[in-house]
């Protein structure tokens, strides 16, 4: 289950020492700390991970057995995208290890991106395991991505090191191993502390268009098959 903890103002989640799926409780358990990290006043927020995964993704075992809940679900990680994404502190993601699908996806909701330079992938397997991207999905990627970066992650299940990653801006920076925070970190002490009523207004107009596909009813194509 994820952890708070902060260095200096920055608050730094870590997400577990698993594969981090996004199981209901994992959900909940993120949103109960960024509400913890947004009422203590943190300048920025990392995330992060403990184990070899930032994140695998959907929980698709508990997808296949609750089938009628699907849609709740799907809007869940969505809107766990969306506030991610819109967020009032600047906010990295530090990637220990592999990030997958939706865990990819995650990532691409924060302002930046750290990744392992030596291991772990970054993927987008969809197009691989059947199961098409929602129009939010392919929204908040395309928001962050260039259309060849866009093409080639979206399009193909390719699976990215740290350094084809970064040639792509996929990812803003690499770091060897036990470095990927200490680098997202550094990236965000040199913003200081941002009015969150400033910033929050002005992600939300630059990514008004993605929030409002990533908060529509979720379309059922994403139903794994």
């Amino acid at each position: 289950m994820s952890t708070l903890s902060y260095h200096e103002k920055i608050a730094v989640l870590d997400l577990g020492a698993d594969e981090n799926r996004f199981t209901p409780a994992f959900l909940e358990s993120v949103n109960a700390d960024l509400d913890a990290v947004l009422a203590e006043g943190a300048d920025a927020l990392v995330t992060t991970a403990s184990g070899k995964f930032y994140s695998n993704g959907l929980d698709l075992d508990w997808l296949v057995a609750n089938g009628e809940r699907h849609q709740w679900y799907i809007g869940q990680v969505q809107a766990l995208f969306a506030r991610v994404l819109t967020l009032p502190i600047p906010t990295a993601a530090a990637l220990p290890g592999h990030a997958f699908g939706a865990g990819a996806m995650l990532a691409m909701a924060h302002d930046y991106r750290v990744m392992r330079g030596d291991r772990g992938y970054f993927c987008l397997p969809e197009v691989d395991i059947h199961i098409p991207f929602t129009p939010g999905m392919a929204a908040l990627i395309q928001s962050k991505l260039t259309p060849k970066a866009a093409v080639a992650s979206m399009t193909t299940g390719r699976r990215f090191g740290g350094v084809d990653a970064r040639a792509l801006d996929i990812v803003d920076a690499t770091a060897g191993e036990g470095a990927v925070t200490t680098e997202a970190l550094a990236l965000l002490a040199p913003l200081g502390a941002k009015d969150p009523g400033t910033l929050g207004a002005i992600k939300n107009t630059m990514f008004g268009p993605v929030v409002t596909k990533l908060t529509e009813t979720a379309s059922s194509t994403i139903a794994p098959r």
